[in-house]
């Protein structure tokens, strides 16, 4: 697991924090930017899973000692 994962994670808890705190003062501004963070962070997890392939070797190509 890569730091972009934790980050991916972190930033998505704090974009769902911050679209319910705009639900439940009706600020569409705070609600639409929770959902921007969000996918923000969906980003980041994917640019981990990303990093992870690269990392790994092909299937089938394992490192002979």
């Amino acid at each position: 697991m890569s730091d972009q994962h934790v980050k991916g994670t972190i930033t998505g808890v704090e974009g769902k924090v911050e679209e319910t705190i705009g639900k439940l003062t009706g600020d569409k501004g705070q609600e639409l930017h929770g959902k921007a963070k969000q996918v923000q962070g969906e980003a980041q997890k994917a640019l981990g899973d990303v990093q992870d392939a690269l990392k790994k070797p092909p299937s089938g190509d394992e490192p002979k000692a």
